[in-house]
Protein backbone atom coordinates (compact mmCIF):
# COMPACT_ATOMS: atom_id res chain seq x y z
CA UNK A 1 0.00 0.00 0.00
CA UNK A 2 1.32 3.55 -0.73
CA UNK A 3 2.71 5.68 2.31
CA UNK A 4 0.63 9.13 2.91
CA UNK A 5 3.41 10.94 1.18
CA UNK A 6 3.42 8.47 -1.75
CA UNK A 7 -0.45 9.00 -1.89
CA UNK A 8 0.02 12.73 -1.82
CA UNK A 9 2.50 12.66 -4.88
CA UNK A 10 -0.09 10.44 -6.31
CA UNK A 11 -2.70 12.61 -5.80
CA UNK A 12 -0.72 16.19 -7.05
CA UNK A 13 0.15 14.91 -10.16
CA UNK A 14 -2.81 12.94 -10.99
CA UNK A 15 -3.97 16.19 -11.01
CA UNK A 16 -1.06 17.92 -12.99
CA UNK A 17 -0.35 15.31 -15.51
CA UNK A 18 -1.57 17.48 -18.40
CA UNK A 19 -0.84 21.21 -17.41
CA UNK A 20 2.87 19.65 -16.51
CA UNK A 21 2.84 17.78 -20.05
CA UNK A 22 1.92 20.86 -21.97
CA UNK A 23 4.20 23.43 -20.10
CA UNK A 24 6.84 25.10 -22.38
CA UNK A 25 9.46 25.43 -20.40
CA UNK A 26 9.60 21.47 -19.26
CA UNK A 27 10.48 21.11 -23.16
CA UNK A 28 12.70 24.10 -23.62
CA UNK A 29 15.14 22.48 -26.12
CA UNK A 30 18.23 24.75 -24.44
CA UNK A 31 17.57 22.37 -21.16
CA UNK A 32 18.07 18.95 -23.23
CA UNK A 33 20.76 20.26 -25.03
CA UNK A 34 22.57 20.68 -21.89
CA UNK A 35 21.10 17.33 -20.37
CA UNK A 36 22.87 15.63 -23.77
CA UNK A 37 26.53 17.06 -23.81
CA UNK A 38 26.40 16.73 -19.83
CA UNK A 39 25.04 12.92 -20.31
CA UNK A 40 26.61 12.32 -23.05
CA UNK A 41 23.93 10.07 -24.41
CA UNK A 42 24.65 8.20 -27.18
CA UNK A 43 23.19 5.21 -29.52
CA UNK A 44 24.73 2.56 -27.42
CA UNK A 45 22.91 3.57 -23.97
CA UNK A 46 20.16 1.71 -21.94
CA UNK A 47 18.70 4.70 -20.23
CA UNK A 48 16.70 4.51 -17.20
CA UNK A 49 14.29 7.69 -16.28
CA UNK A 50 12.95 7.51 -13.01
CA UNK A 51 10.16 9.66 -11.85
CA UNK A 52 9.73 10.20 -15.55
CA UNK A 53 6.34 11.76 -15.12
CA UNK A 54 4.84 12.53 -18.56
CA UNK A 55 7.63 10.81 -20.86
CA UNK A 56 9.47 14.19 -22.01
CA UNK A 57 12.77 13.15 -21.02
CA UNK A 58 12.52 9.62 -22.07
CA UNK A 59 11.11 10.73 -25.40
CA UNK A 60 13.59 13.10 -25.96
CA UNK A 61 16.78 10.93 -24.72
CA UNK A 62 14.97 8.08 -26.90
CA UNK A 63 15.68 9.65 -30.28
CA UNK A 64 19.26 9.54 -29.45
CA UNK A 65 19.54 6.36 -27.06
CA UNK A 66 19.19 2.49 -28.34
CA UNK A 67 16.50 1.77 -25.39
CA UNK A 68 14.84 3.78 -22.92
CA UNK A 69 12.94 2.57 -19.60
CA UNK A 70 10.06 4.89 -17.93
CA UNK A 71 9.24 4.58 -14.19
CA UNK A 72 6.47 6.30 -12.06
CA UNK A 73 4.28 5.89 -9.31
CA UNK A 74 1.59 7.97 -11.32
CA UNK A 75 -0.79 5.67 -13.71
CA UNK A 76 -1.43 9.09 -15.34
CA UNK A 77 1.83 10.21 -15.98
CA UNK A 78 2.69 7.06 -17.62
CA UNK A 79 -0.89 7.38 -19.32
CA UNK A 80 0.62 11.15 -21.05
CA UNK A 81 4.20 9.16 -21.19
CA UNK A 82 2.84 6.74 -23.55
CA UNK A 83 0.20 8.89 -25.52
CA UNK A 84 3.97 11.11 -26.14
CA UNK A 85 5.22 8.01 -27.70
CA UNK A 86 2.85 6.95 -29.86
CA UNK A 87 2.41 10.98 -31.17
CA UNK A 88 6.14 10.63 -31.69
CA UNK A 89 6.44 7.11 -33.01
CA UNK A 90 8.77 5.41 -30.63
CA UNK A 91 9.42 2.24 -30.50
CA UNK A 92 12.74 1.85 -28.14
CA UNK A 93 10.54 2.46 -25.26
CA UNK A 94 8.93 0.33 -21.85
CA UNK A 95 6.85 1.92 -18.96
CA UNK A 96 6.71 0.99 -15.77
CA UNK A 97 4.19 2.50 -12.67
CA UNK A 98 5.44 1.56 -9.89
CA UNK A 99 7.66 3.15 -6.59
CA UNK A 100 11.37 4.02 -7.22
CA UNK A 101 12.19 3.10 -3.73
CA UNK A 102 13.71 0.50 -3.98
CA UNK A 103 14.06 0.09 -8.02
CA UNK A 104 12.96 -3.84 -8.91
CA UNK A 105 15.76 -3.68 -11.19
CA UNK A 106 18.59 -6.06 -11.44
CA UNK A 107 22.33 -4.74 -10.67
CA UNK A 108 24.37 -3.02 -13.17
CA UNK A 109 20.85 -2.62 -16.12
CA UNK A 110 21.70 0.51 -17.47
CA UNK A 111 24.34 2.84 -18.89
CA UNK A 112 22.52 5.98 -17.81
CA UNK A 113 20.03 6.78 -14.92
CA UNK A 114 18.53 9.88 -14.87
CA UNK A 115 15.73 11.80 -12.56
CA UNK A 116 14.35 15.33 -13.52
CA UNK A 117 12.31 17.33 -11.34
CA UNK A 118 11.91 14.36 -8.22
CA UNK A 119 14.41 14.93 -5.73
CA UNK A 120 12.82 17.81 -3.80
CA UNK A 121 10.20 14.92 -3.60
CA UNK A 122 11.77 12.59 -1.86
CA UNK A 123 11.86 11.61 1.62
CA UNK A 124 14.97 9.80 1.09
CA UNK A 125 17.17 11.38 -1.53
CA UNK A 126 20.54 9.77 -0.66
CA UNK A 127 18.67 6.28 -0.35
CA UNK A 128 17.08 6.79 -3.99
CA UNK A 129 20.77 7.73 -5.10
CA UNK A 130 22.14 4.81 -4.11
CA UNK A 131 19.29 2.49 -6.00
CA UNK A 132 20.33 4.67 -8.95
CA UNK A 133 24.10 3.81 -8.52
CA UNK A 134 23.49 0.19 -7.86
CA UNK A 135 21.08 -0.69 -11.41
CA UNK A 136 23.81 1.21 -13.40
CA UNK A 137 26.42 0.03 -14.81
CA UNK A 138 29.78 0.17 -13.78
CA UNK A 139 31.53 3.20 -16.51
CA UNK A 140 27.89 5.11 -16.46
CA UNK A 141 26.35 7.71 -15.26
CA UNK A 142 24.21 8.80 -13.03
CA UNK A 143 22.42 12.31 -13.47
CA UNK A 144 19.71 14.28 -11.75
CA UNK A 145 18.59 17.48 -12.55
CA UNK A 146 16.41 19.53 -10.04
CA UNK A 147 15.93 23.12 -8.40
CA UNK A 148 18.79 24.23 -6.31
CA UNK A 149 18.43 27.23 -4.37
CA UNK A 150 21.00 29.36 -2.51
CA UNK A 151 21.41 27.54 0.92
CA UNK A 152 20.48 30.88 2.57
CA UNK A 153 17.62 30.77 0.83
CA UNK A 154 16.03 27.09 1.00
CA UNK A 155 13.93 27.66 4.13
CA UNK A 156 11.97 30.29 2.35
CA UNK A 157 11.84 28.75 -1.20
CA UNK A 158 10.76 25.55 0.65
CA UNK A 159 7.76 27.24 2.49
CA UNK A 160 6.09 28.44 -0.25
CA UNK A 161 6.49 25.35 -2.55
CA UNK A 162 4.97 23.47 -0.03
CA UNK A 163 1.69 25.90 -0.55
CA UNK A 164 2.31 25.47 -4.07
CA UNK A 165 2.43 21.38 -4.05
CA UNK A 166 2.24 19.62 -0.83
CA UNK A 167 3.91 16.76 -2.15
CA UNK A 168 7.26 19.17 -2.11
CA UNK A 169 9.80 17.89 0.59
CA UNK A 170 12.81 20.07 0.02
CA UNK A 171 15.10 21.45 -2.21
CA UNK A 172 18.64 20.24 -2.04
CA UNK A 173 21.23 23.47 -2.80
CA UNK A 174 23.69 22.39 -4.88
CA UNK A 175 26.74 22.08 -2.72
CA UNK A 176 24.60 19.27 -0.49
CA UNK A 177 23.52 17.19 -3.52
CA UNK A 178 27.22 17.50 -5.09
CA UNK A 179 28.42 15.89 -1.64
CA UNK A 180 25.70 13.19 -1.64
CA UNK A 181 27.10 12.19 -5.10
CA UNK A 182 30.68 12.11 -3.40
CA UNK A 183 29.53 10.16 -0.68
CA UNK A 184 28.01 7.16 -2.56
CA UNK A 185 31.36 7.01 -4.46
CA UNK A 186 30.43 8.81 -7.76
CA UNK A 187 33.49 10.06 -9.70
CA UNK A 188 34.12 12.69 -12.46
CA UNK A 189 31.77 14.50 -11.48
CA UNK A 190 30.18 17.93 -13.55
CA UNK A 191 27.60 20.06 -13.88
CA UNK A 192 25.77 22.70 -15.41
CA UNK A 193 23.31 25.47 -14.32
CA UNK A 194 19.72 26.91 -15.83
CA UNK A 195 17.21 28.81 -14.58
CA UNK A 196 13.12 27.90 -15.89
CA UNK A 197 11.36 30.53 -16.01
CA UNK A 198 6.79 30.47 -15.23
CA UNK A 199 4.45 32.86 -15.26
CA UNK A 200 2.87 33.29 -11.29
CA UNK A 201 -0.80 32.84 -12.61
CA UNK A 202 0.19 30.05 -15.24
CA UNK A 203 2.04 27.84 -12.49
CA UNK A 204 -0.80 27.86 -9.97
CA UNK A 205 -3.29 27.13 -12.20
CA UNK A 206 -1.41 24.03 -13.41
CA UNK A 207 -0.31 23.22 -9.55
CA UNK A 208 -3.57 22.76 -8.00
CA UNK A 209 -2.63 24.39 -4.08
CA UNK A 210 -5.16 23.73 -0.99
CA UNK A 211 -7.79 26.20 -0.78
CA UNK A 212 -6.34 29.38 0.37
CA UNK A 213 -2.70 28.57 -0.49
CA UNK A 214 -3.04 30.44 -3.85
CA UNK A 215 -3.26 34.00 -2.38
CA UNK A 216 -0.70 33.17 0.13
CA UNK A 217 2.17 32.17 -2.80
CA UNK A 218 0.68 35.18 -4.91
CA UNK A 219 1.50 37.20 -1.65
CA UNK A 220 4.70 35.91 -0.71
CA UNK A 221 6.27 36.27 -4.33
CA UNK A 222 4.84 39.83 -4.72
CA UNK A 223 6.55 40.78 -1.57
CA UNK A 224 9.61 39.19 -2.91
CA UNK A 225 10.08 41.19 -6.01
CA UNK A 226 12.20 43.75 -4.48
CA UNK A 227 14.04 41.18 -2.41
CA UNK A 228 14.61 37.99 -3.80
CA UNK A 229 14.41 35.74 -0.41
CA UNK A 230 13.35 32.90 -2.29
CA UNK A 231 16.04 33.15 -5.15
CA UNK A 232 13.28 33.04 -7.62
CA UNK A 233 14.69 36.60 -9.71
CA UNK A 234 10.88 37.25 -9.35
CA UNK A 235 10.20 40.87 -11.27
CA UNK A 236 6.91 42.44 -13.06
CA UNK A 237 6.04 42.51 -16.70
CA UNK A 238 3.13 43.97 -18.58
CA UNK A 239 0.51 43.53 -15.02
CA UNK A 240 2.34 39.70 -14.75
CA UNK A 241 4.72 38.37 -12.35
CA UNK A 242 6.99 35.92 -13.82
CA UNK A 243 9.77 33.84 -11.58
CA UNK A 244 12.39 31.38 -12.48
CA UNK A 245 13.63 28.39 -10.48
CA UNK A 246 17.26 27.85 -10.35
CA UNK A 247 17.97 24.30 -11.39
CA UNK A 248 21.05 22.55 -11.64
CA UNK A 249 22.09 19.38 -14.12
CA UNK A 250 24.47 16.66 -11.96
CA UNK A 251 26.12 14.13 -13.63
CA UNK A 252 28.40 11.27 -12.12
CA UNK A 253 30.06 8.41 -13.42
CA UNK A 254 29.93 4.56 -11.66
CA UNK A 255 33.48 3.75 -11.37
Amino acid sequence: MPTFHEKTIIDQFTKQARPFAKKRGHSDERAFKVMYELTDVNYDDIVLDLACGPGLVSCAFAKIAKHVTGVDITPAMIEMAKALQKEESLYNLQWYVENILPLSFKDNSFSLVITRYSFHHLLEPEKVLSEMKRVCQRGGRIAIVDVTPLPEKAQAYDHMEKLRDPSHVRAIPFDQLLDMMKRIGLTDIRAAFYRLESELEEQIASSFPNFGDGDKIRRLITADLSFDRMDLKSYKKDDKIYFSYPTSIIVGYKS
